[in-house]
């Protein structure tokens, strides 16, 4: 991230591609990241490697943010998505998108962030397209484990005036949401995946989302947060809850737990549970975490995504397991190995629905740097007691994931 003086002319072009437009003399931070993202699975009929079981994605962020004096600052994110032409013989779909498919894989650039902030005392405000971290929204919360992160339109205000607390207000309304294949150029209503009585999903929160957490501090080692959420147009409403007990001797261990409420006549609650143990032996930092998700319900999930769960339990690939009807149970290891870390996983679930259909896996991750950039490349392997993985057909998946980030 370096500081740079952008003439008029400069700041033009660069509107050209973000859409940004500023004065002469302008003083802007400039970064961001170009990521290369690769998938293989062997599920169903295809081979590991083989074409029609692969995703690639290439990623391009460029980041401007400036302070406009008198408390007022902006921000500006541009993505370019590409497959580089992979999609000809190597892969068969993206990681993540612009609008249109892989017969017609036109570059994509589109505005992801865009916001300007006010500072009045000690209250900041922030307005327009941004990220939710998920320590502060951990139901509505940018994931990061694909190419590029979502991004929500919201308006969020930060208060620091109570001793120790941090206080976040916010008003949510469209996200451009996050999956395999997920279209980054469109922003959607939130969808909470609300069923009937009849379990049919219906609606979406098209009145947004409200949100208010407190993030409290004044016990040493003890932060403590809550959150609390209503959809208007949904009839549900969210309270979720995080404690953190650090430095307990060795360990340090975590509480969490909520539930999304379902005001309809005659629909149920989702709840959920969790704990965690952690600490380092040997130079191995080691956890065991617990959660337990109700049958009845919609499910604990990012209602901004439908994807990842805010549980301690949540792994590469298990959320659709664990997210509703559940108990799980996960151990992992994290330790030094090479000019990395090496991060082993194991997960298993004890499906409690009338399905019955328990879940397994095993996650080895190794993060290292290299030419400059920072890597992953990872071996999921995925097992149920049921044919349910690939589409119906098989129990066991093997996945490969490999990415390179370069942040500048």
């Amino acid at each position: 991230m370096k500081i740079t003086n952008l003439s008029l002319a400069a700041i033009a072009a660069v509107a050209m591609t973000t859409g940004a437009m500023a004065g002469d003399g302008v003083d802007f931070k400039i970064g961001g990241q170009a990521v290369v993202y690769y998938q293989t699975i062997d599920g169903g009929d295809n081979d590991m490697f083989n074409q029609d079981g692969a995703k690639a994605t290439a990623a391009l962020q460029l980041n401007l943010s400036s302070d406009l004096g008198n408390g007022f600052g902006m921000g500006l994110q541009g993505t370019a998505l590409n497959t580089f032409g992979l999609e000809k013989n190597l892969v068969a779909k993206t990681m993540q998108q612009g609008s249109g498919d892989l017969a017609n894989a036109d570059d994509y650039i589109a505005m992801t962030k865009a916001y300007l902030t006010k500072q009045v005392a000690n209250t900041t405000l922030k307005m327009g397209r941004q990220e939710l971290p998920k320590s502060l929204s951990p139901l509505a919360f940018s994931e990061n484990w694909n190419a590029t992160k979502n991004t929500f339109d919201a308006i969020v205000a930060i208060n620091s005036d109570l001793p120790d607390t941090t206080l976040v207000g916010a008003y949510v309304s469209r996200t451009n949401g996050n999956g395999f294949g997920n279209d980054m150029s469109t922003y959607t209503d939130l969808i909470p995946s609300k069923p009937d009585e009849n379990g049919t999903v219906v609606g979406s929160a098209k009145k947004g989302a409200y949100m208010l957490t407190a993030a409290n501090k004044s016990v040493a080692n003890v932060p403590i947060t809550l959150s609390y959420y209503q959809l208007p147009s949904t009839n549900l409403s969210a309270v979720w809850a995080d404690v953190q007990a650090n430095k307990l001797g060795p360990v340090n261990v975590g509480l969490q737990g909520g539930s999304i409420m379902n005001g309809a006549a005659g629909a149920e609650d989702s709840q959920a549970v969790g704990a965690k143990v952690s600490g380092k032996f040997s130079g191995i930092n080691a956890t065991l975490a617990y959660s337990k998700v109700s049958v009845d319900g919609v499910g604990i999930q990012n209602v901004g995504t439908m994807n990842k769960t805010p549980l301690y339990t949540q792994m590469v690939a298990n959320q659709g397991a664990i997210k509703s009807g559940n108990d799980t149970v996960l151990l992992k290891a994290v330790m030094p190995a090479g000019p990395g870390k090496l991060i082993t996983q194991y997960g298993m679930t004890t499906d409690n629905s009338a399905a019955a259909n328990d879940y397994n896996e095993l996650d080895l991750i190794y993060k290292f740097k290299a030419l400059g950039t920072n890597m992953l490349a990872a071996y999921v392997m995925q097992n149920t007691d049921k044919k349910t993985l690939a589409n119906n057909t098989d129990d066991t998946n093997n996945i490969i994931r490999i990415w390179s980030r370069y942040n500048f």
